[in-house]
């Protein structure tokens, strides 16, 4: 079987994200799964409810935000503080941005990276519309992002870095824009066993966020290498049955589940 190309990945998956944000719905695209989508029912606030959000969290962003495209909540496990600056990793409708842009305050400061064109353009809409002031967005790569050295305090991502094919360069462009003491809190999808062929080769499932789960011990290498410590990658097994309801039928299951990924800058 050929193995799947970077280019091939990324082409996918922009195609993906950009056909969501010029129709604005979440969930499946052309019976696809995206990343960790619903079907429109249940509805996007119940989705989010299963991730871990407040229903005050989804009331508190801009219509059109919140796309239930992700796989946990950040927002849990960032302890963000006021007057910090965060930066989303694939930020997509600006839906945690908007939510930590809230908790960190006017002080604070909020990037959003996103590689998808569209994407960039309806959170940038969705800024308008919102009274923050302390959020912007950028077009760029996770694995080689447009932010300057040591100018973030948290990186957040919410089940994005699965979608990488060069995973350890996104991990080192982290621990590059993070000042030291700055911490990760992600949540991602991540593999409890290894995928067989037939569904790692499968384009639409990587841009579903299943084919390019990495095993857990892979992502602990990846973010030692990085230079990072007190790594904890943590796996919620309650969000397998989040996963089921949007894996159509695929034993997609049996391999992977949400977690979350937590380490620190020294």
């Amino acid at each position: 079987m050929k193995d799947l190309t970077d280019d091939e990945v990324r082409q996918a998956v922009r195609k993906t994200y950009g056909d969501i944000a010029k129709s604005g719905s979440a969930g499946y695209r052309g019976g696809a799964p995206s990343c960790c989508g619903q079907p429109q029912t249940p509805s996007v606030p119940d989705a989010s409810a299963k991730m871990g959000y407040s229903s005050d969290d989804v009331t508190a962003v801009p219509e059109g935000a919140n796309m239930g495209l992700g796989c946990g909540n950040p927002q849990a496990i960032a302890s963000l503080q006021p007057g910090e600056t965060v930066l989303d990793l694939g930020s997509g409708g600006g839906f945690d941005c908007f939510l930590a842009a809230k908790a960190v305050g006017p002080e604070g400061r909020v990037i959003g990276v996103d590689m998808t064109p569209d994407m960039i353009s309806k959170a940038r809409e969705n800024a308008a519309k919102s009274q923050d002031r302390n959020v912007e967005f950028r077009l760029g790569e996770i694995e080689h992002l447009p932010v300057a050295d040591g100018s973030v305090d948290v990186v957040i991502s919410n089940c994005v870095i699965n979608l990488s094919p060069e995973k350890p360069g996104v991990y080192k462009e982290i621990f590059r824009v993070l000042k030291s003491g700055g911490r990760v809190a992600v949540s991602d999808i991540v593999a409890t066993a290894p995928l067989p062929d037939d569904l790692r080769q499968d384009l639409e499932l990587y841009a579903g966020c299943v084919a390019g789960a990495s095993q857990i011990d892979e992502i602990e290498s990846m973010l030692e290498q990085a230079g990072f410590t007190e790594i904890r990658v943590t796996p919620v097994d309650a969000s397998r049955e989040l996963i089921r309801e949007w894996s159509q039928g695929k034993p997609v299951a049996d391999f992977i589940v949400s977690a979350t990924i937590e380490a620190v800058k020294p």
